[in-house]
């Protein structure tokens, strides 16, 4: 958590995720044909946090406002960013806010889209990998929380897929939604009637944090109530 200076750390509860990243790590990076433009230092990785959101040019340019004042706070937090690699929306406006600020920043590309050139071709480090579901296990499993901003389809499976895995116990950390024009609102709502309707448990509410600004994600971290793997005796209602 960031709290009293000290930056958050992974957490890796389960063997076969650990196992996964192991994998995953000898399959997409030692075997790329160096492809990959620069592969992280691990002492770096430990301090950053996977920030989903949106590559649209057309949204309300009240997002990419947002995407640019978080990549700004998470700068001057120390906190790296990894996120999808893209330069445009508020995926660049992230990544643009956080390199105004000397921060690091991380992208994880899938290799098509490389060669649709869509990458950023500004920050620190762009990772190619073979496909989205490896791109969404590397960025998830070398992180240490999850922010959403508001986006589309593909930011909603990759936030709904880190929250089904903390519901699991595979994933520990924070996860915090950025609500920028109440976006998130008929999400949170959706997902509380799912309890209501028994579909998951009052507990699984407390899996994630809503805050209404950027610059609230700090403190969400720092107040997110702890997770563990005892989870899983609760998973299944």
């Amino acid at each position: 958590m960031v709290a009293g200076g000290q930056a958050l750390l992974p957490t890796f509860p389960d063997p076969f995720m650990r196992q996964g990243w192991r994998r995953l790590t000898y399959v997409s990076i030692a075997t790329m044909k160096r492809e990959v433009q620069a592969v992280e230092d691990p002492g770096r990785i430990q301090r950053s946090v996977c920030v989903y959101c949106a590559s649209s040019r057309s949204a309300d340019p009240a997002y990419r406002d947002a995407a640019w004042r978080l990549g700004v706070t998470l700068a001057e937090q120390g906190l790296g960013i990894i996120y999808g690699g893209g330069a445009v929306g508020s995926m660049g406006a992230l990544a643009d806010g956080a390199l105004s600020r000397g921060g690091h920043v991380l992208g994880v590309l899938p290799r098509f889209m490389a060669e649709l050139e869509w990458g950023h071709k500004g920050i620190s480090s762009l990772q190619l990998v073979e496909d989205m579901r490896t791109r969404k296990h590397l960025m998830l499993t070398q992180s240490a929380a999850v922010i959403a901003l508001p986006g589309g389809s593909g930011t909603l499976e990759e936030l709904l897929e880190a929250i089904s895995l903390k519901r699991l116990g595979l994933y520990l950390n924070p996860i915090v939604l950025v609500n920028t024009r109440g976006f998130f609102d008929a999400l949170d709502e959706l997902l509380t009637r799912c309890v209501r309707e028994h579909f998951m448990d009052e507990r699984h509410l407390r899996m994630w944090q809503i805050v209404s600004e950027p610059e609230q994600v700090p403190e969400a971290f720092a107040a997110a109530p702890a997770w563990s793997a005892q989870a899983r005796g609760f998973a299944a209602v």
